[in-house]
């Protein structure tokens, strides 16, 4: 018997003695967290003006969604999170939370975020959400995590959804802005993640997960990383030059994009067992992607204010 059948069998006969927090804990709140704001911004962004009420109601939806691709996640990857330090103490390896809960758990809320999206905000946002949850679960999840170097790199469309869906959820359409958003995400997910690999190597192998360290080796992942961060920088900058952003937006992506290559570079020029680079460069990426959405948004809220008064 697999260790994942016996652990769904040892489900059948007990319950777990979780307590809320550790309910919290599968929502995987900080990737939660990111999944909402850059929602809300695409949701901001987006031209016309939407009820409040309605607003609310669909960055809700969306964070249940994200919340509960976190569990299902959770909820498959028990046995190899079990093998990596960062991951050990997550409910279900841990077993606060048996894996028939965290299943559970985890279906509940992708039916319930969908089914609110839909029904009162729209059904091509609804879409898009169940799309999201569907594609992390089942196509990253599931088949790319554990076959393949490139599962970042596909994989990374899912987290690079949620502006679409708020763009979605405010104008009922899919505008080439939010693909925009959509790209800037979708290209800062590898030199993130891999960045992340670089130092965490050991525990990648010993749960058995192709990451690109790991397969291609260092040298090739470094080169990858830089080669990224070159796509990245100028991507950034397309808000500015499409017309949705203002002039200050664009020299300030163009610094964030400008460090983030720099810190790529660092990466790249560090021999194989120096890490410090690598951490460096984990710790700006996510300092990077708050950064750009938070000017995107600033700039958004500012260039209205100004535009009733004819600034």
């Amino acid at each position: 018997m697999s260790t994942r059948e016996s652990r769904l069998k040892d489900t059948a006969i007990r319950l777990s003695e979780a307590t809320a927090a550790d309910f919290f804990a599968l929502l995987k709140p900080r990737v939660m967290a990111l999944a909402v704001f850059t929602a809300f911004v695409g949701l901001v962004v987006a031209p016309g003006a939407m009820n409040p009420v309605i607003a609310v109601i669909a960055i809700g939806a969306i964070a249940i969604g994200a919340g509960a691709a976190g569990a299902l996640n959770m909820w498959y990857d028990a046995d190899i999170d079990a093998l990596m330090s960062r991951t050990s103490k997550r409910p279900v390896p841990s077993g606060r939370v048996t894996p028939g809960e965290a299943l559970g758990f985890g279906l509940v809320l992708s039916a319930l975020s969908v089914m609110t999206l839909g029904v009162l905000v729209g059904w091509l946002a609804a879409s898009l959400l169940a799309f999201t949850i569907f594609f992390y679960i089942v196509i990253y999840t599931m088949w790319l995590k554990r076959s393949t170097p490139q599962n970042i790199v596909i994989g990374g469309a899912a987290g690079a959804l949620p502006p679409v869906i708020g763009w979605a959820a405010a104008t009922g359409a899919v505008g080439v802005e939010s693909l925009i958003l959509f790209l800037i995400i979708f290209l800062w997910t590898p030199p993130h993640f891999w960045a992340l690999a670089l130092f965490k190597v050991g525990d990648y192998a010993a749960a058995g997960i192709p990451m690109m360290p790991n397969v291609a080796g260092p040298a090739s992942t470094r080169r990858q990383i830089l080669a990224y961060a070159l796509l990245l920088a100028p991507v950034g900058v397309l808000p500015w030059l499409f017309g949705f952003a203002s002039g200050y937006y664009g020299i300030a992506s163009a610094a964030l994009g400008a460090g983030f290559i720099w810190h790529s570079w660092k990466v790249l020029a560090a021999s194989e067992t120096e890490l410090k680079p690598a951490k460096a460069l984990f710790a700006y990426s996510i300092l990077y992607l708050f950064a750009i959405f938070a000017a995107l948004l600033a700039d958004t809220i500012a260039m209205r204010a100004l535009i009733p008064t004819g600034v």
